[in-house]
């Protein structure tokens, strides 16, 4: 039997060459560098991922080096795809490659009543070859209710778990009380940073947390603490990564915020497949300082160098900045 899923997995970035193809060499070092810092896992193909711009055959490649440069820890892959099919065939392709679970997100782009979801995750669980977790991520696609998610949970023995990326606690502990307790072994995960201490603390076993790619060692040292009971440390690690986490995520044209810690953190994000507005681009320099400022702070010295603070020029200093990236964005 399998064990359960459990833990932290990182959703990486994918970095781009200078003609925008997916840099395979950046991407293996970013995967063997969270490996070293103690991660559990790998959740290759997510929103930080940022699946829906590459090509199907794309995300199956970033899937197959995630694994390839893994070194034995667990893969969850993304496996959203438009339609059943693809769906499957992703399903296939990720339990070829060892892959412990996939993630499929309710359908999106067209809103769907409950009936037909339930019945997209049936079919989806009868034939997939490889264990299914279940997404929840309304802001982006069909939510996934709770009674339906509790008559799969119950029904289909390939559903294993849920990820919870809907910011609501609520429901979260509503899934922990009326599944888990039921079917201890169905994995609850939680995918908000700021619910990573309270979801540990109710029962949950873990998250996929896009922070965890910046800073593994804080979301690492806050799920280690949680998991001894050391609530105190968890507590105080937890109002750290607030400060971290909404920097990166409010920042203009997610993902772009966290690409730049990963920047920060020593690594070649390249440039996005999305394009920044002048004022973004400013708004993004002003930023990539503030959390090189946070980053030293929390004893992460290779970003102190981008940490400007303010002065008696800030004109001045937000234009250095603006130039500096602009600079750094051409390189690429």
């Amino acid at each position: 039997m399998k064990a359960a899923l459990e833990g932290i997995f990182v959703p990486n970035i994918v970095p781009y060459d200078a003609k925008g193809r997916i840099d395979e060499d950046e991407l293996r070092r970013i995967i063997r560098w969270l490996g070293d810092r103690g991660v559990t896992g790998f959740y290759p193909n997510g929103s930080m991922g940022e699946f829906i711009r590459l090509s199907f055959e794309e995300r199956k490649r970033v899937v197959e080096i995630v694994a390839e440069a893994a070194g034995g820890r667990p893969v969850l892959a993304g496996a959203a795809e438009p339609n059943v099919d693809l769906v499957l065939e992703m399903c296939r392709h990720c339990a070829d490659l060892g892959c412990r679970a996939v993630s499929i997100t309710g359908p999106y782009y067209y809103k769907l009543t409950q009936e037909s979801i339930e019945t997209y995750f049936r079919e989806l669980a009868a034939k997939s070859p490889i264990d299914i977790v279940i997404y929840n991520i309304p802001a982006f696609a069909n939510e996934i209710s709770v009674p339906v998610l509790r008559h799969l949970a119950f029904d289909c023995p390939r559903i294993i778990g849920t990820k919870d990326t809907s910011r609501d606690m609520p429901r979260f502990q509503q899934v922990l009380h009326e599944i888990k307790s039921q079917r201890p072994g169905f994995a609850v995960l939680i995918g908000w940073e700021e619910l990573l201490c309270a979801s540990l603390f109710m029962g949950g076993d873990g998250g996929t947390l896009s922070s965890g790619g910046v800073v593994p060692e804080v979301v690492m040292k806050l799920y280690d603490s949680a998991r001894a009971g050391d609530w105190d440390e968890a507590r105080r690690v937890q109002f750290k990564l607030l400060d971290l986490f909404a920097l990166m995520v409010n920042a203009p044209n997610f993902p772009e915020g966290f690409r730049t810690g990963y920047e920060l953190r020593g690594f070649r994000p390249g440039r996005a497949r999305f394009p920044l507005s002048p004022g973004e681009m400013e708004s993004m320099a002003q930023m990539r300082s503030r959390l090189a400022c946070v980053l030293a702070e929390c004893g992460f010295s290779e970003a102190a160098h981008a940490c400007v603070q303010p002065g008696a020029n800030d004109d001045a200093t937000v234009e250095s900045i603006v130039r500096q990236v602009m600079r750094e964005i051409r390189r690429f």
